[in-house]
């Protein structure tokens, strides 16, 4: 052995790996999705980060599918749920402020934005959400049932907004196609689309906000008016 090459190091000198645990799991799979984004986010790059196997991770976690929906379910904690608490202003109001609550975590990260369609949190945070909004609609004599519905349709609406808009703000032609499409109904004909051509430039106006918080306020009012079908 040469004096500059190093000695074998046994494998007893080196530190020992931490132990997996499942919550080491998410939090690492949430630093990876941080920096590299939800897609680099699979089984084997977070093991390659925890320096294990992926097999080691199966044990915690079923697949990247349930490791998805851990990460959204860590990222639900950032919700302000404060609005669900009581406030001066009208329930329905403070009911919308925690549906945009829920979409500016999603916003955050457009991948986990279009994740959240599909992926299926059943924890604590997501749990939280849930109980919610569904005490928002009750302080507003929702019924029971409507509520039990109506909860699943608000949050569905809020991740497809979410997603929908989020993967607009990555598309470079965005913008263009936006643009095309305003054209394409400003120059609807008066005899072939006279719904169109008279409503015109309404079509396209209020501020993106108002626009939110109109249709959240719509489809509120729909659940609280629309009684469920008889079994």
């Amino acid at each position: 052995m040469t004096p500059s090459t190093p000695a074998p190091r046994s494998r007893r000198e080196r530190p020992a790996k931490p132990a997996l645990t499942y919550e080491g799991i998410v939090a690492t799979a949430v630093r990876l999705m941080e920096a590299e984004g939800l897609g680099r986010v699979t089984m084997r790059r977070l093991a390659q980060e925890l320096d294990t196997g992926p097999a080691s991770l199966y044990v915690y976690v079923a697949g990247t599918a349930e490791l998805h929906a851990a990460i959204l379910e860590e990222r639900l904690g950032a919700v302000d749920l404060s609005p669900a608490a009581g406030g001066v202003d009208d329930w329905s109001d403070r009911l919308v402020r925690l549906l945009g609550s829920y979409m500016s975590v999603l916003f955050e990260h457009p991948s986990l934005a279009r994740s959240a369609l599909v992926a299926r949190p059943s924890g604590p945070n997501y749990l939280a959400l849930v109980e919610g909004v569904l005490a928002l609609l009750h302080e507003g004599g929702v019924p029971g049932g409507q509520a039990a519905w109506g909860v699943d349709v608000l949050l569905q609406m809020a991740t497809a907004d979410a997603a929908e808009h989020s993967s607009r703000g990555q598309s470079s032609d965005a913008e263009a196609e936006h643009g095309a499409a305003m054209a394409a109904l400003s120059g609807a004909s008066p005899a072939r689309h006279p719904r169109i051509a008279a409503l015109g430039d309404d079509l396209f106006s209020g501020a993106p906000g108002q626009r939110f918080d109109w249709a959240f306020h719509a489809v509120i009012n729909g659940i609280a008016a629309t009684p469920r079908p008889a079994r």
